[in-house]
């Protein structure tokens, strides 16, 4: 006998409202994996709080460190929480040989470095998803080239790759526009020695899919090859993606301060992460180690917590890892 007690079931009776848009989120497993993660909620506010301390630097800097007509030769070499010897002035993280503010320097540096590390990602997957639907969906000889290009390519180490391309860039434009030109030159030499893996993945992942029968449903009703690369295959094949952005930012901002370290990379005028760790070098052996080893472990931190990030989205889109 029905429970006429119920009266959810009863006619006439006002249905329950549905889940607001936040309380499925916050319900989905996404976020159900997230909150059980204690690594990968420490990762994510790490890397939202650096984005953020980026992003505000000109309202959270004290100073511009690169302007010139703000610099006080006096107070250079301070040390970190001491007040200067000749002004008197205390800064927090201490100065560089120019007088300018290390957390003020850290603050710009790391703009250049995740601005340089994301555009050289978004660089390298627009260009190796372009590759790998048309080699994973085409085949033929379309395939063999692509395929071979990037056995190639990878049998090369990335840093070696960048070298050669930024220096061949660097060549080719005039003397007077190269350090305005730089940050571009260094994003093309990240991304085009990056855009592989992007590539082989979704080739692979392209190869399973077109095979299915939404895809050959698509093709019965007439719809181009773009399209069903563009509105079928590729939402298909998100989430290994994102797996692959997350790891290959991280490395993309390792191999900029990489090359900015070894000189070949954005000017002094405008230095990320990896210039000023360079500039600090000069100065270890001498007795100003926060020169060099503050932006280090900015450095570290920010590359290892977008690290665990990725280790947590590979677990999360791979359910034979959890």
């Amino acid at each position: 006998m029905a429970d006429l007690s119920d009266t959810s079931r009863a006619p006439g009776a006002t249905p329950a409202p549905a889940p607001s848009r936040w309380k499925a989120a916050w319900d989905s497993d996404i976020a159900y994996s997230f909150r059980r993660s204690p690594v990968a909620m420490i990762a994510a506010f790490v890397t939202v709080f650096m984005v953020l301390a980026a992003v505000c630097a000109p309202i959270l800097a004290t100073t511009n460190p690169f302007d010139p007509s703000s610099l006080n030769l006096m107070n250079g070499f301070s040390q970190p929480g001491v007040p200067n010897a000749f002004t008197g002035e205390t800064f927090l993280l201490g100065t560089d040989d120019q007088g300018r503010d290390v957390y003020s320097t850290i603050l710009y540096g790391l703009r250049i470095s995740l601005f340089v590390g994301v555009m050289a990602v978004v660089f390298a997957m627009v260009l190796g998803v372009t590759l790998g639907l048309l080699a994973g969906y085409l085949g033929g000889w379309v395939e063999t080239i692509i395929m071979r290009v990037a056995d190639v390519q990878l049998t090369f180490p990335s840093i070696l790759v960048a070298l050669l391309i930024f220096g061949v860039a660097r060549g080719i434009i005039p003397i007077e526009h190269r350090d305005q030109m730089a940050i571009w030159v260094l994003i093309i030499a990240i991304g085009l020695s990056d855009w592989v893996q992007f590539a082989r993945v979704v080739r692979g992942a392209t190869m399973v899919e077109r095979n299915k029968e939404y895809v050959q449903a698509a093709r019965l009703i007439g719809r181009k090859p773009g399209a069903i690369m563009l509105r079928h295959i590729l939402p298909n094949i998100v989430g290994p993606l994102l797996v692959i952005a997350t790891v290959d930012l991280a490395s993309a901002i390792l191999l900029e301060a990489t090359l900015s370290f070894l000189g070949v990379g954005l000017p002094a005028d405008s230095p990320s992460l990896g210039t000023l760790i360079r500039i600090g070098m000069q100065y270890l052996l001498s007795g100003e180690w926060w020169i060099l080893w503050i932006p280090t472990v900015f450095l570290v931190v920010l590359v290892v917590a977008i690290n665990l990030l990725g280790d947590f989205l590979r677990d999360l889109f791979n359910p034979s890892l959890r």
